[in-house]
């Protein structure tokens, strides 16, 4: 048989994509980059507005405890020195995130770890008796495990509100294990992370894209799906990183995604809100947060010497054909669903499945480089 003329098709050029063309390249494989949109990286493509590197599909923070990952991207582009530390907006009142001192200061004034830790075992102990009262012994929903995690103040302006518009849905109709563990801190640490390394990198990260991918051959505008037969006629193995269920025609159903929706405006302030993320807590509010993007790269006195500003309002909605899907919704209905493909999937000898889409997975950046570095080291 004629060898084909890429050793891979990597479909989609977001992270994980162009992580894994770069590896392919720097052992001698042939690769093809084709995407979609009318631009390469995916999720993390910034625009430059007014000299403001916009986050156009939401903001996108880096952050990592793993020295080689974290060591990798720096070799592309120069990380900053940014803090995610999030502000949560609630009616008006304004509440340091993640929970913290300064949050219980805010909430309740307390003083003291003592003081807060008390206040939270009160209302925890209070949410655990009205649930043994109904015959409950374990928590049925996202809304009893968040109130037996940390109690009404806290779940009903910080939580309840921005759960139920993420997810289009009632916190009492979510699954339980959509929360987990809430992080509570008894130090004034207003750090959303706790990574040792955090950081955006310096110009956007369309400059991490484009090293990664530099010397590789990509193509924009190019749907894998209007064209298939071709495209998997170029290369001897295929790297998808779309959505699986439409991968196999969704021969078992559709999963369930969602989307969001962005609305950005550039503003004549240097400074609307004085943090590059505002959550607002409330239901009432229809978006989830806002977006200032100059503080992602701009800090202290140097976000007046660009004398406007860009400011994103997020909306999340439910996902239908022709949004982007963001967000996997996994439930038990479409974690099963998802298990049929995943099936197929593993047995596939010439197709490897990447990404949040092609794993239905919540994933953050550093995990999907961490994940495509010791792919290699097995190919």
């Amino acid at each position: 048989m004629m060898k084909k003329k890429y050793d891979y098709l990597v479909v989609g050029s977001g992270l994980y994509g162009a992580t894994f063309a770069y590896f392919a390249r720097q052992n001698g494989k042939r690769c093809l980059v084709i995407d979609k949109r009318n631009h390469l990286g995916g999720n993390i493509y910034c625009e430059n507005r007014e000299g403001i590197n916009i986050h156009k599909y939401g903001a996108h923070i880096f952050h990592t405890d793993n020295s080689l990952v974290w060591h990798f991207v720096n070799r592309f582009v120069t990380f900053n020195r940014y803090t995610n530390s999030p502000i949560a907006n609630y009616k008006g009142r304004q509440y340091n995130l993640p929970f913290n001192m300064n949050t219980f200061c805010q909430m309740w004034g307390v003083l003291t770890p003592d003081e807060a830790k008390a206040k939270i075992e009160e209302q925890r102990a209070e949410a655990l008796a009205i649930m043994r009262e109904a015959g409950v012994d374990r928590p049925r929903n996202l809304e009893e495990q968040a109130l037996s995690l940390i109690g009404k103040d806290i779940y009903e302006i910080l939580i309840k509100g921005y759960t139920e518009k993420q997810w289009g849905r009632k916190c009492s109709d979510l699954p339980a294990f959509i929360i987990k563990r809430l992080p509570v801190r008894f130090v004034h640490d207003n750090n959303y992370f706790n990574d040792q390394f955090q950081g955006i990198p310096i110009g956007g990260y369309n400059r991490l894209i484009n090293g990664l991918l530099e010397g590789i051959e990509t193509k924009t505008d190019a749907d894998f799906f209007v064209n298939r037969s071709y495209w998997e006629s170029l290369a001897e193995k295929i790297v998808f990183t779309g959505k699986i269920d439409e991968y196999y025609d969704y021969r078992f159903g559709k999963l369930d995604y969602r989307s969001l929706t962005f609305e950005h405006k550039t503003l004549n302030t240097p400074n609307y809100q004085g943090n590059a993320v505002m959550n607002y807590t409330d239901r009432d509010v229809p978006y989830t947060r806002t977006i200032e993007h100059k503080h992602f790269e701009m800090f202290g006195s140097s976000v007046y010497n660009c004398p406007k500003t860009v400011v994103t309002w997020e909306y999340p909605v439910e996902w239908t054909e022709g949004k982007e899907p963001y967000y996997t919704v996994n439930d038990e209905r479409n974690t099963n669903l998802y298990s049929q493909y995943q099936q197929l999937a593993q047995q596939e000898k010439d197709v490897l499945f990447g990404g949040r889409l092609a794993e239905y997975k919540y994933y953050d950046m550093a995990p999907i480089v961490e994940k495509v570095m010791k792919l290699w080291e097995v190919i």
